[in-house]
């Protein structure tokens, strides 16, 4: 029998320390020879990144012991931090980038040693990165992305295809050029079957890899070096986001020219080219990082590939019946990184309720199990939220997508006539999106009578070119507008409590949440606000204001030089800052490269004395995004105080000073 008590101060069993635990997911897995290999998060360990590998015996063993961090910082974000292969005695060899010191390591695990830098040492400290490698075992070289700043600023900097020799101990000489740096963005190389072709994809400032991309290939000459370089596909338009070579030398690739990322191929000898499937779907999504892999080319010939519409569902498309199937299983989402040894997939899976394992998927016999990083339910899934997947109703009748999780408690209901309150969660990008997926920190939340509703608002991927491209030249519009309309529809509608509704966010949901305190359209929906990491003046946040990779993302979100400072005038928080008329809470890294915490100083600097309650955090060694467990359950417990004190209910045991 359930007790009535007030929403949000309901008793949960879900602690802070499982929020913490759970942070992070597997990821960058690969083949190395029959084996599967991955990374995994160690919160407990620093926020490090383990480097996992699955035996023979179906055991999974850490490869790396503490303190190596399988980890890099190309473009900030980083990319695919290691490949591997399987030598003439059968056994195997890795490369890997380094977290601390960003340098290439060479290591064969099963003959003992120590990992061996094989990339040279930078001139300044991560002044040489190195991503989305893969092992050439004719040259025993690596092959990779190699990012060389140049000079104190961040757009000091050029990205180039690089080959590094395994033999040497990190000389300089060791390393040789395969590109030039026309291009200021690459991927990864992806070497033919026959080693005689490579592709990779490249663009160039100021577009971003999901508005324009070309796919380039070339010649691998006998000394190993690249000829006949060319652009085969891409451009005028269209963003390519995966390619890979088929046996017959043909390249698979994802493209948007039908306004959707569907798979099509080309011969890129011939010209010849044409549509592998096509679908109302997306068959891929934004490059934030290197190495992510939507679909992967089987030895039957079929592709495996993640898809869908707001959703990431796996399928094995049949190239003899032109169809493409989905796989069975109680799997709701699968995240852009599968692998395929021989015709069986390897890919993270994961549901409402479960957080994402490693899956293995017979594309033969359509059965799939459960390998690694299995779900285990800490407490009784009935505490977990179950996501409404809604769709609102915006501005000019846009549609505005979005997930809503209600109180859940088997223990408790709220008092009759009491309506929860909600806090409406914006995800980061903005050009990114939000799955259904089991989030603990949300079920902390939920659990203890707090609704929460995440919004695909537009801009987000997952929904085709329009629908991302809907923010164009308008940002800090339509994420806000879009925000408040699925808060104002809530609380209409009887879902929400009207005076008692919170908008959070991190890094570009951090400059929405800010936004939506200081902008006309959404003046009286929210009752308090957490910022995390966030920017918060949109002209500061190009050129050297922040990382290269985004150094020209404003752009397209806001408009050119010639309009830009007139709209981050208008719309950047820090120039509104009279506006805030409710408690909010910042929390920042110190150590944050793309949004600074001078961004947050600032407003601030502007809040100061005006009588708003507000409170700053900022945390010793964190990043973009929190990583630490002890950062992890900081942040966690100060938004519950924010919001116990706002909301007007018993808040955990925590000391949160509000400054006016």
């Amino acid at each position: 029998m359930s007790k009535q008590s007030p929403y949000g101060a309901w008793e949960s069993p879900i602690t802070v320390q499982m929020v913490a635990a759970a942070e992070g997911r597997p990821g960058h897995l690969g083949a190395v020879g029959g084996e599967l290999w991955w990374t995994e998060p160690r919160p407990d360990e620093g926020g490090r990144r383990a480097l996992m590998r699955r035996t023979e015996d179906g055991t999974a063993v850490s490869v790396l012991p503490p303190p190596w961090n399988v980890r890099n910082r190309v473009h900030e974000y980083g990319g695919r931090p290691w490949a591997g292969a399987i030598l003439e005695d059968g056994s195997p060899i890795v490369v890997f980038t380094n977290f601390d010191d960003q340098r290439l390591y060479v290591f064969e695990p099963d003959r003992g040693g120590e990992p061996r830098p094989v990339s040279p040492a930078p001139e300044r400290p991560g002044g040489l990165r190195w991503s989305d490698p893969v092992i050439d075992l004719e040259r025993f070289e690596a092959w990779a992305v190699m990012e060389q700043h140049t000079g104190p600023e961040p757009t000091d900097v050029r990205r180039v295809l690089a080959a590094v020799g395994l033999t040497g101990r990190g000389e300089a000489a060791a390393v040789r050029e395969l590109t030039d740096d026309a291009y200021r963005f690459l991927t990864g190389p992806k070497l033919s079957p026959d080693g005689g072709s490579v592709a990779w994809i490249a663009w160039n400032h100021p577009h971003m890899p999901w508005d324009e991309t070309e796919l380039r290939v070339a010649e691998v000459t006998g000394d190993g070096s690249l000829a006949e370089v060319r652009t085969v596909a891409g451009g005028e338009g269209e963003a390519i986001a995966q390619a890979e070579w088929s046996r017959d030398g043909t390249l698979v690739f994802t493209g948007d020219r039908t306004g959707w990322w569907n798979l099509h191929w080309i011969d890129p000898f011939t010209g010849e080219s044409g549509t592998v499937h096509e679908a109302e779907a997306e068959f891929a999504g934004p490059m934030w990082d290197l190495g992510k892999r939507w679909f992967q080319i089987l030895a039957s010939g079929d592709i495996a590939a993640v898809h869908g519409k707001g959703e990431g569902r796996l399928g094995v498309f049949d190239a003899w019946d032109r169809k493409m199937n989905l796989v069975d299983g109680a799997w709701t989402e699968w995240a852009p990184g599968i692998a395929a040894v021989g015709d069986r997939v390897y890919g993270l899976a994961a549901t409402p309720h479960t957080g994402y394992e490693v899956v293995e998927v017979d594309a033969v016999n359509g059965t799939a199990r459960v390998i690694a990083a299995a779900n285990e339910d800490i407490v009784d899934r009935a505490y977990y939220p179950v996501p409404e997947d809604r769709t609102f109703t915006g501005p000019g009748g846009r549609e505005i997508h979005a997930h809503v999780y209600p109180p859940r408690n088997p223990d408790y209901e709220g008092p009759e006539g009491e309506l929860p309150p909600f806090a409406v969660w914006v995800h980061g990008g903005p050009t990114s999106h939000v799955r259904a997926v089991l989030d603990m920190e949300l079920a902390y939340f939920t659990s203890r009578g707090i609704g929460v509703v995440e919004v695909n608002y537009g801009g987000s991927t997952g929904y085709g070119r329009e629908y991302r491209e809907r923010l164009r030249e308008r940002w800090g519009e339509v994420d806000v507008e879009d925000c408040a309309a699925v808060a104002r529809a809530l609380a209409a509608e009887g879902t929400a409590d009207p005076a008692r509704i919170a908008i959070r966010g991190g890094s570009a949901g951090g400059w929405t949440a800010a936004a939506s305190l200081t902008s006309p359209a959404a003046q009286g929906v929210y009752a308090c606000a957490v910022v995390k990491y966030p920017i918060l003046d949109l002209s500061g946040w190009t050129g050297n204001g922040t990382h290269d990779f985004e150094s020209q993302y404003v752009y397209s979100l806001v408009g050119g030089p010639d309009v830009l400072e007139e709209r981050s005038f208008l719309r950047s928080p820090v120039h509104h800052a009279d506006r805030i008329e409710v408690p909010f809470l910042l929390l920042q890294g110190l150590d944050d490269e793309i949004c600074p915490p001078e961004q947050a100083e600032r407003l601030l600097r502007a809040v100061e004395g005006r009588g708003v309650p507000h409170a700053y955090r900022t945390y010793e060694g964190e990043q973009h995004g929190f990583r630490r467990d002890a950062t992890v359950i900081d942040a966690v417990l100060a938004e519950h105080a924010l919001y116990a004190r706002v909301f007007a209910f018993p808040g955990p045991d925590f000391e949160l000073e509000l400054k006016p």
